[in-house]
């Protein structure tokens, strides 16, 4: 089944807007969460069939959230792309070992992104 919906979540606005962007323009359907507790809440809502989530954003961490989704079996099956400006290969690890299946260093390449995006779907 192709990915349609996606769910960006990322503290900064300017990100958001970058990201909807590439993505609208591609064709797909996009909701965006400020935090991780919007994140949450838009999930069990929307039901995205992806998730792209920042790593550094106020209260719950985005690996945080990606290990609380995981481990949630309702929700456990919607794959995360971590999308994050902290470029060290521990974060890389770090990040898959929480469950999210992919990891794209801050600025994204649109091309990479949705290659990446295809590959999941």
């Amino acid at each position: 089944m192709a990915i349609q919906r996606i769910l960006i979540v990322d503290d900064s606005a300017t990100e958001r807007y970058f990201l909807s962007d590439i993505l609208t323009r591609s064709g797909y359907t996009v909701s965006v969460a400020v935090n991780g507790e919007e994140a949450l809440l838009k999930l069990k809502e929307e039901k995205p069939e992806l998730i792209l989530m920042d790593v550094v954003m106020p209260g719950a961490n985005g690996f945080q959230v990606t290990r609380s989704i995981a481990r949630d079996p309702e929700l456990k099956d919607v794959p995360i792309i971590i999308c994050s400006s902290k470029s060290q290969e521990t974060d890389r690890i770090w990040a898959l070992r929480q469950g999210a299946k992919d990891y794209l260093v801050k600025p994204v390449d649109p091309a990479e992104l949705l290659a990446k995006i295809a590959a999941l779907g």
